[in-house]
């Protein structure tokens, strides 16, 4: 089959349009191929668009108006796939900071430190991994250890009745007694420490502290605008 000389003249408009496309988007964010990932995705998608293009026009299917529009949407859809690429860490960011906001308790990584949005009452939840188990805390700086619930103390494996619970806390509620227990791992984002005093409570209890045992470990910790912030 001939191939028709205005199917040769699309596909060079075609073919200089996505020349044209590159060079502005590369010049532009010159980030989205600095790495050999981005490099090897660009060139895959490059050769997917090129082959699919030269067999539409070389087996004569298209007509020259719906090659100039197939022509553009092509084109256009390559601009979008390089602009998501390069704006990855800015969407990842923004859905992280709707996420936080959505549910507090997950916070949100700012620069190597943790955010946590205050949730009802203006009291800190956050959520930590104990030693691969999810445990929510209520932030208490007024708590010189970590205090695990009893409920929480099971979840992670303790058992609550074998503990000796020799440790005496006064507390706004009155005195309570509490177990010495060690946690290998506590981790909340980015911010992990080892071997971290923690206590089980003699009593039962709606939410688990994180006291001073672990915030004090940390390299500073602030409350901003209705945000407090934990760095390691």
């Amino acid at each position: 089959m001939k191939i028709r000389g205005n199917s040769w003249l699309l596909f060079g408009v075609m073919a200089l349009g996505i020349t044209a496309l590159l060079i502005f988007l590369i010049s532009t964010y010159p980030e989205a191929i600095a790495d050999r990932d981005g490099q090897v995705d660009l060139t895959r998608s490059l050769l997917i668009l090129v082959f699919v293009g030269a067999s539409l026009f070389v087996r004569g299917r298209l007509s020259a108006g719906h090659a100039v529009r197939y022509a553009a949407i092509w084109i256009a859809l390559g601009g979008v796939l390089v602009l998501a690429y390069s704006f990855r860490f800015d969407a990842k960011d923004l859905a992280e900071r709707f996420l936080a906001e959505l549910i507090p308790h997950r916070g949100q990584t700012v620069d190597g430190a943790v955010a946590i949005a205050a949730g009802e009452g203006g009291h800190f939840v956050v959520e930590a991994d104990i030693d691969g188990t999810p445990v929510r805390f209520l932030v208490d700086t007024g708590a010189s250890d970590v205090v695990l619930s009893p409920a929480d103390a099971r979840r992670l494996g303790f058992d609550v009745g074998a503990l000796s619970f020799t440790k005496t806390y006064r507390t706004a509620n009155g005195v309570v007694q509490g177990a010495p227990v060690r946690l290998g791992r506590v981790a909340i984002g980015p911010i992990i420490l080892g071997d971290v005093r923690a206590s089980v409570n003699g009593a039962a209890m709606k939410r688990s502290l994180l006291g001073m045992s672990f915030l004090s470990r940390l390299s500073g910790y602030e409350v901003t605008r209705g945000r407090l912030l934990l760095r390691p």
